[in-house]
């Protein structure tokens, strides 16, 4: 079974790779999903699930803004999975998952997931390595039984930002008086268990890899979003979509 080094994993653009080019080269791709994903809605027989994990201020919402904003918002939905409340708690911990499964036509955009319940919960301990990986059973069982049952093709990416400029963008939720409603002190005590996260990140992928990774570059906004739309385009163009004719 494969394992996962993430201090081995650069966090930045390939060096030399043209920054104005390929924000030229996303914005073609952006236009061409934004027909592929007319077509996904028009059609009806496919869903995409679109998983975004990272740590903090690694570049979800934007990634989620500058992506997906650009879709009919009629054919796009993100959900932000927050603390879970009493009633999410007092079922199973896929649950609350999933009732925000995307139905046929639609792309659904999870901001963090269910991998929060094996993240953060063992990151503090609410959570011990056997039920941990009950969880990762369950998790994989899940996302398989979308992919075979409900032709939902689901995509994993984690936002591989580097501490340095994690902090960089911790201080601006400070400073910047447009990021300041971001801000949350927690972030920073968090961003103190860097190791302890990055340590169950490793064997999130190790043992929750039925569906592959992507680990996405993401000091640089604009190669994130580059990859992050080349692999959606990638899977949209793969189903030989059309438009259904006239209703008979």
């Amino acid at each position: 079974m494969a394992t996962y080094d993430l201090s081995r994993v650069s966090t930045r653009a390939p060096k030399g790779l043209s920054k104005e080019k390929t924000k030229v080269a996303t914005a073609r791709i952006l236009d061409e999903l934004d027909e592929l994903q007319n077509l996904l809605f028009a059609e009806s027989k496919h869903s995409v699930l679109v998983v975004i994990q990272g740590m903090d201020a690694s570049g979800k919402d934007g990634a989620i803004r500058n992506v997906f904003g650009r879709l009919n918002p009629q054919g796009v939905r993100a959900y932000s999975f927050k603390v879970p409340t009493a009633l999410e708690l007092s079922h199973d911990f896929l649950w609350r998952v999933h009732q925000q499964a995307p139905p046929k036509g639609m792309i659904q955009i999870f901001n963090r997931s269910h991998y929060e319940d094996i993240l953060v919960t063992r990151v503090h301990k609410w959570c011990d390595d056997q039920l941990a990986k009950a969880r990762m059973k369950a998790i994989n069982d899940f996302e398989e039984l979308l992919q075979r049952h409900s032709n939902t093709h689901v995509l994993k990416f984690y936002l591989h930002v580097s501490p340095e400029e994690q902090q960089q963008r911790l201080q601006e939720r400070i400073k910047d008086p447009e990021k300041q409603w971001k801000y949350n002190e927690r972030d920073f005590e968090e961003a103190k268990l860097w190791k302890v996260y990055m340590k169950m990140y490793q064997e999130c992928f190790q043992f929750c890899n039925k569906v592959p990774w992507t680990i996405v570059p993401a000091d640089q906004n604009w190669y994130k979003e580059h990859l992050i739309a080349t692999k959606l385009h990638q899977v949209l163009s793969s189903l030989k979509m059309q438009y259904p004719g006239l209703k008979k």
